[in-house]
C-alpha cells in the first residue's frame, strides 16, 4: 500500500481533472448552439468515461500490495489478446498453439513479474515463446499459409502480453534519482548498502503517472487534431489522425510532463522528454493498431467498453509505450 502524501495529492488532482473535464463535456452536450459538433462532443465524453474507467482501477490498484496491480494488467492483457486473436482468425490446426499461448505463458510472463524476476520475464515471450509458437505451428501438420498464421499469434503474443506485462515491472524497479546515482558512484558503495530516500516508494506514484500521461497523449492528440488538424498522416488508415494533432499532442503531453516532473524520481527536462517519448511512441502505437483493424475491415476490436471499442483500441498507445518507458527507466535510473 502507498502512504506516500505526494500519491495521495496526485491522484486526487487527477480525478479532479477527470471530474473537470465531465463537467466541461455535459455543459456541452446541453448546449448545441455552442457550434460544436454534437458527434465530438459525444466521442469527447466517451473519452472521459473511459478514462475514468482506467484510472479509478488504477488508483484504487496504487494502494493496494503490488500482486493485486499485477494481476488486474495480467486479466487486462489476457483480454486484450482474446480480442486481437479474434480479430485475426487462425485456422482449425492452430487451436492447441493458442492452447498454449493462453494457459502458459500469458499467465507465466505475470507471475515472473509477479516475483520480480527480470533476467526470466524480459525473454520468456521474446525468445522461447516465439520459437515455442513457430515449432508448435509446424507440428500441427497444416502447412497453408504458414508465416501468416505464425507471424498473427507471434504479434498478439508480443503486443498483448509481453509488452503490456512492463507496465507493472515498473513497480519493481530500484529507481535511483540522477543525483543519487552521482552520489554512489562517487562514493564508491555497494548498491545493496546504499539509501536513495528521495527515489524509494515512488514506483507506484511512477506508474500512474505514466498511465497518465499515455492517456493524456490521446487526449491532446484528438484535441489539437480536431481545433488544427487538416493534414492527414494515412488517410487509408485513420482518417483522424493528422500531422498538427500528432505535433501538438507531442508537444503538449512534453510540456504537461516536465510541469508533473515532481511525482517522477526525474528532473524536469528528464521527466519532459521522457513524456516526449511516450507520446511520439504511443501515436505510432495507435496507427499501428488502426492498419490492423484498416486490414480485417473492421472499426472496432471489441464492444466491452460500451459505445466505445473493446479493451485493445483503448490500450493500444500503452501497450507500445510500456516496452519503451519500461527500458528507458531501467537504463538511466537504475543502478548497475
Amino acid at each position: 500500500m502507498v502512504n506516500d502524501p505526494v500519491t495521495w495529492i496526485f491522484v486526487a488532482g487527477v480525478l479532479l481533472l477527470l471530474g473537470v473535464a465531465t463537467t466541461v463535456g455535459q455543459f456541452l452536450k446541453g448546449q448545441p448552439e455552442s457550434g460544436i459538433k454534437s458527434a465530438d462532443v459525444e466521442t469527447f465524453n466517451r473519452r472521459v468515461r473511459v478514462w475514468w474507467l482506467l484510472c479509478s482501477l488504477l488508483a484504487a490498484a496504487l494502494f493496494l500490495p503490488r500482486s493485486v496491480t499485477v494481476v488486474l494488467f495480467g486479466l487486462l492483457s489476457f483480454w486484450a489478446l482474446r480480442e486481437f486473436i479474434t480479430l485475426t482468425p487462425t485456422r482449425l490446426s492452430d487451436h492447441r498453439t493458442l492452447f498454449w499461448v493462453f494457459v502458459l505463458f500469458t499467465p507465466l510472463q505475470f507471475v515472473l513479474v509477479g516475483i520480480g524476476k527480470y533476467d526470466l520475464y524480459s525473454i520468456l515471450i521474446p525468445v522461447y515463446g516465439l520459437l515455442f509458437v513457430t515449432a508448435r505451428v509446424a507440428f500441427s501438420g497444416d502447412p497453408k499459409r504458414f508465416l501468416e498464421r505464425t507471424a498473427k499469434i507471434q504479434a498478439g503474443l508480443v503486443l498483448c502480453i509481453y509488452c503490456l506485462s512492463l507496465t507493472p515491472a515498473l513497480l519493481y524497479l530500484d529507481i535511483y534519482t540522477s543525483q543519487d546515482l552521482r552520489l554512489l558512484n562517487e562514493a564508491e558503495q555497494n548498491p545493496m548498502q546504499f539509501s536513495a530516500p528521495s527515489a524509494w516508494g515512488k514506483n507506484a506514484l511512477l506508474l500512474f503517472y505514466f498511465v497518465f500521461m499515455v492517456q493524456m497523449s490521446d487526449a491532446f492528440q484528438y484535441i489539437w487534431g480536431k481545433i488544427l488538424g487538416k493534414t492527414i498522416i494515412a488517410p487509408a488508415i485513420s482518417s483522424t489522425r493528422t500531422w498538427e494533432g500528432l505535433v501538438g499532442g507531442v508537444g503538449s503531453t512534453a510540456l504537461l510532463g516536465a510541469a508533473l516532473y515532481w511525482a517522477t524520481p526525474f528532473n524536469e527536462w528528464q521527466a519532459g522528454c521522457l513524456s516526449f517519448v511516450i507520446a511520439l511512441v504511443g501515436f505510432s502505437g495507435g496507427m499501428a493498431m488502426s492498419a490492423i483493424k484498416r486490414d480485417r475491415g473492421v472499426q472496432d476490436y471489441g464492444t466491452l467498453v460500451v459505445g466505445h471499442g473493446g479493451v485493445l483500441d483503448r490500450i493500444d498507445s500503452l501497450c507500445f509505450a510500456s516496452p519503451v518507458f519500461f527500458l528507458l527507466t531501467k537504463t538511466f535510473f537504475t543502478p548497475g
